[in-house]
């Protein structure tokens, strides 16, 4: 399966887009790290890693997970 990953350099964020539904629960949890209408559209430098720990956590599809 496809995968992207962004990385602050602590955490990593690993994106499935086929498995993504597209709640915004990321963009409406962390607007300043997701931004679907701009390339990359996951900047992890923005949030604190337990910060993004934790929003990914969130993630109603499992589409977004973490690693360190």
């Amino acid at each position: 399966m496809e995968t992207k990953e962004y990385t602050n350099g602590e955490v990593t964020i690993i994106w499935q887009p086929k498995k993504c539904i597209h709640s915004g629960i990321c963009v409406k949890t962390l607007p300043e790290v997701y931004n679907p209408k701009e390339k990359p559209w996951v900047k992890p430098e923005h949030a604190s890693s337990q910060e993004l720990i934790d929003q990914v956590a969130k993630c109603p599809s499992g589409a977004l997970s973490t690693k360190k």
